[in-house]
């Protein structure tokens, strides 16, 4: 199925690995311009290699930002809009606030979340909103969590700030969608990404195989296992495609069935071995 991205300009915030990088690999692959950014420099120029190796004729680019800096955010999407000569689709997939139930956490820690996950949605949103308008065409993509329409309570700060970015892409959707441009949020359950595995080690036994543990995680869904990032990615290539030209102002979960399962989460709530514990 030709998703009619050859030649779009695409940029993805937090593209050098996980969900972000999935998003960029596929995107790449459909003959779209992909431009990522992300904080760690050698891991930036290994993602940077991957992509040119799958994109069958776009460019691809890399750039280190803090995307918690506004003015570093908003300065790398101009110049990635100038460089190409257009931007058609922005994908922001940031990073997770800490685990833990609400009462755990100080005001400051609320503050810190919102700072570290809504603020660059916002940031890199508004600096967007302007290029897609010139070139006509566009799609906002925001990586959220099931947290934004279900409440788990040992992730509050993920739910109060995943939430938070649901209600930017729906306000967006409504403001854009007369300028063509449409806006979704991804809501993923449990992927294994690197920040996953590093959990899992985490919660696994020293010298134990974590296998074990990522099964435990996985087993919640309906598919019994956990998410790749490239199942994510398909999902989030799709949206960004001419194809999902009548999709706007929606959450789209992509957690495996768990929430038709039900909230029982062992790897977070201290029933199954090896369990995250809160300290």
């Amino acid at each position: 199925m030709d998703l009619g991205l050859e030649n779009k300009v695409a940029l993805i915030a937090g593209g050098s690995s996980g969900i972000g990088l999935a998003v960029a690999t596929e995107l790449a692959r459909e003959g779209a311009h992909v431009a990522i950014a992300a904080r760690d420099a050698d891991r930036l120029q290994a993602a940077v290699r991957g992509l040119r190796d799958v994109a069958p004729g776009g460019r691809i680019t890399g750039a280190t930002v803090e995307l918690t800096d506004s003015e570093a955010a908003r300065r790398w999407v101009d110049e990635v809009a100038a460089e190409f000569g257009a931007l058609h689709i922005l994908l922001v997939s940031g990073s997770s606030p800490p685990i833990g139930p609400a009462t755990r956490f100080q005001p400051s820690d609320y503050q810190a979340a919102v700072e570290k996950v809504l603020y660059p949605a916002v940031t890199l949103a508004l600096a967007a909103v302007p290029h897609l308008r010139a070139a006509g065409w566009g799609r906002l993509l925001f990586v959220a969590s099931e947290t934004a329409v279900a409440p788990i309570a040992p992730l509050t700060l993920s739910g109060v700030t995943r939430a938070a970015v649901l209600r930017l892409a729906q306000g967006l959707a409504a403001d854009l969608g007369p300028d063509g441009i449409t806006v979704n949020v991804l809501a993923p359950g449990s992927v294994r990404t690197p920040p996953m595995e590093r959990a899992a080690a985490r919660m696994t036994p020293d010298g134990a195989d974590i296998k074990a543990t990522l099964a435990a995680i996985g087993a919640h869904s309906a598919l019994g296992r956990l998410a790749e990032p490239e199942e994510v990615g398909a999902v989030a290539a799709f949206l960004a495609s001419e194809r999902a030209s009548f999709v706007t102002g929606a959450v789209h979960l992509i957690d495996g069935g768990a929430s038709a399962v039900g909230p029982d989460l062992p790897h977070l709530t201290g029933t199954a071995p090896g369990t995250f514990t809160f300290t």
